[in-house]
Order: structure tokens, then C-alpha cells, then sequence
């Protein structure tokens, strides 16, 4: 049995048939699994795409030069 939400189907569970695992184990199936991933792993990839913001790269040169100070 599928359910369909925009053009993304989505696998619906019956819920007679989890019994009492509904509130205890909460589960998707392997696809929906699968969907998330990739669209998280995509996400994810495009952050990491991203530069380095200025800001960011001055304050790990300060603390290379504070441990740096430190471990003299």
C-alpha cells in the first residue's frame, strides 16, 4: 500500500499490522530510508561546497598562535 504526497510515494504501514511495536519501535521502510539519506547527504553536500567564511579562518589563525605561544 503507497501513499502519495506531491509526486513522492511513500510506503504506508497499516497499523493493525504493528500491533503494540507502534509506540515502542517506530519504523520507515528501507525506501523512505533511503530517500532521506539522500536528500540529507545532498543538503549536507552543499554546505560543504560553501568557503570558509573569513571570520572563521582569523579565529583558528589566533588559536594556532595562542597554542603555539603556549607550547614554548
Amino acid at each position: 500500500m503507497t501513499g502519495e504526497k506531491g509526486n513522492k510515494l511513500a510506503r504506508v504501514i497499516p497499523e493493525d499490522s504493528l500491533g503494540d511495536k507502534l509506540a515502542s519501535e517506530p519504523q520507515l521502510d528501507k525506501t523512505s530510508q533511503k530517500r532521506i539519506g539522500d536528500q540529507l547527504r545532498a543538503m549536507y553536500d552543499e554546505l560543504v561546497q560553501q568557503p570558509v567564511p573569513d571570520r572563521f579562518k582569523d579565529l583558528l589563525e589566533k588559536l594556532e598562535k595562542s597554542s603555539a605561544e603556549k607550547s614554548k
